[in-house]
């Protein structure tokens, strides 16, 4: 038994309309879409610096985020300076030779980093480091808000 044939190969123009249509709608769904993911984690604006003029860590470290409000941060979590400093009197107990990694906003009292660096010191933590970031261009550092 045959089967009659009803399918014919096309011969004519493509039409671009439907496609390029297609790819419109999925260029704005794309950009859209990618200005709406939530990054996790405080907005935290580090200060600028040359790498190569700063010290780095050669033993074990800890860091502490404090955000242009003056909350600190540790482990990812919202704390008191007091947890803090039994946080820290913990760990130094645990590990010899600790150091501090401050990340502290641009906008950050001077006196809160003073007041923070101090409190490791007295906890036994003698070095205090203050996080920074690398400058947008090579060679350059600016600092203004």
């Amino acid at each position: 038994m045959r089967y009659a044939r009803n399918a014919r190969i096309f011969r004519g123009q493509i039409d671009f309309a439907p496609i390029a249509s297609v790819l419109f709608l999925l260029v704005i769904f794309l950009l859209l879409n990618s200005g709406l993911v939530f990054t996790p984690g405080v907005r935290i604006d580090l200060p600028a610096a040359l790498p190569e003029s700063l010290p780095g860590v050669a033993g074990p470290t800890v860091v502490v985020a404090v955000d242009r409000d003056g909350l600190c941060y540790f482990d990812h979590q919202i704390i008191t300076t007091d947890s803090l400093r039994n946080r820290l009197q913990a760990i130094h107990r645990e590990r010899a030779n600790l150091t501090m990694v401050l990340q502290a906003d641009k906008a950050v009292s001077y006196e809160v980093i003073v007041r923070l660096s101090q409190m490791a010191r007295e906890i036994g933590i003698r070095e205090v480091l203050l996080g920074t970031r690398p400058p947008l261009l090579q060679g350059t550092v600016t600092n203004e808000p």
